[in-house]
């Protein structure tokens, strides 16, 4: 059994001593990139840190504009800020919760114009497992000659077309946290490019900035190096993962075409192959997102709301004077939307619970409500 296995590699590992940076990182930075399709790969400490070192290995820093969905976790808009850039935030696309391109090339147009910060790079997020529209954005970024990053945290095995996320921009980046779809026993992340010369910064700033040796310090960096026993559960979970993949693509079609004529399901395009992170599905406005939950928690069915409250109206950014209605769509996902139970062991019977508890809850309560 893979649990077993992975006990038993710990156990190893353990015997050895070879806690950082060990071998084991080093084989999964190869299977990482192969599986990919990219020429390197670098793991980190966390995904956060797989976004903010490329942002310091480009010299991203004060002045420089950063273009961003603000329908995401924190940590996305966060890097920026860390290395003293402004955020510049994008709303979504009704249809997929991802940057909407449109936009997005709307707002860097309205940033030139203004010519208060310089427009320097986009970080598009593949929000729930969906990849965002490169097609679009990737035209957009060299338009405007703007370092394209993929924040791949929830993405890992998804495809557009032929091609793996991952794969998408200059450099992606993703996240090992054991809530994603490639999730280890702790924090991890990794960063994917083909560039050499970016993939030796991005491990001497994992490293504090290393040069030749451990007292070489070229250039300033961080602490986040993965450690082994993290590599050798992603070793181990990877063997299993396309079988995964392909569990978590059953259960979301059975969700969406049991649910589909009652409420506003996830949208894929017909060349998308979501790793579905979560199925998110959006209450309709009439009924109380919170009842639903609760009613649903009464029943034994646990779901999830993320990103609750957008970006821009957190009050780690209220300095910028973003108001409610400036990102509308954000807004209306943030007060809609909720996740229900997903992952590879879901049973066909549970499957059928949850579907039938959630129509039975969303009926009562319509008719509850006035006529």
């Amino acid at each position: 059994m893979l649990e077993n296995k992975i006990k038993n590699d710990i156990s190893d590992i353990l015997e050895v001593g070879d806690f950082i940076l060990g071998s084991k990182v080093d084989e999964l930075e190869k299977k990482l990139a192969e599986y990919t399709g990219m020429k390197y790969c670098v793991t980190c400490g966390s995904g956060t840190d797989a976004l903010l070192i490329p942002l310091m290995a480009y010299n991203i820093s004060k002045g420089d504009a950063v273009f961003t969905t603000n329908y995401s976790f924190f940590a996305t808009t966060e890097v920026i800020s860390q290395v003293g850039a402004k955020p510049i935030f994008v709303d979504i696309d009704p249809k997929t919760f991802n940057l909407d391109p449109e936009l997005l090339e709307s707002q860097i147009k309205d940033t030139i114009d203004k010519n208060e910060f310089k427009p320097k790079a986009i970080i598009a997020v593949d929000l729930f497992g969906q990849l965002a529209d490169y097609s679009k954005i990737q035209k957009i970024a060299r338009k405007y000659n703007l370092l394209l990053i993929e924040d791949a945290a929830q993405s890992f095995g998804a495809k557009y077309k032929d091609k793996k996320s991952c794969s998408f921009g200059d450099v992606a980046s993703t996240s090992f946290f054991p809530a994603k779809p490639l999730g280890c026993y702790g924090d991890g992340g990794a960063i994917f490019t083909n560039d050499i010369k970016y993939a030796e910064i991005f491990k001497s700033i994992r490293v504090h900035g290393q040069g030749t040796n451990k007292y070489d310090n070229i250039r300033i960096g961080l602490n986040s190096r993965l450690d082994t026993i993290q590599a050798s559960v992603l070793l181990n979970k990877l063997t299993i993962f396309d079988d995964e993949l392909l569990s978590r693509q059953k259960i979301s079609s059975y969700y969406s075409n049991s649910l589909e004529n009652l409420l506003e399901t996830p949208y894929i395009s017909d060349e998308n192959f979501s790793s579905w992170a979560q199925y998110s599905i959006l209450i309709p406005d009439e009924l109380d997102r919170d009842k639903v939950i609760e009613d649903l928690n009464k029943k034994g069915i646990p779901s999830m709301v993320y990103y609750k409250i957008p970006v821009h109206l957190q009050k780690g950014y209220e300095k910028y004077g973003y108001s409610k209605g400036d990102f509308p769509e954000s807004e209306r996902y943030g007060i809609s939307a909720i996740s229900l139970p997903l992952f590879p062991g879901l049973l066909p019977d549970e499957q059928v619970r949850v579907v039938s508890v959630l129509t039975d809850l969303l009926e009562s309560i319509s008719q509850e409500l006035p006529r």
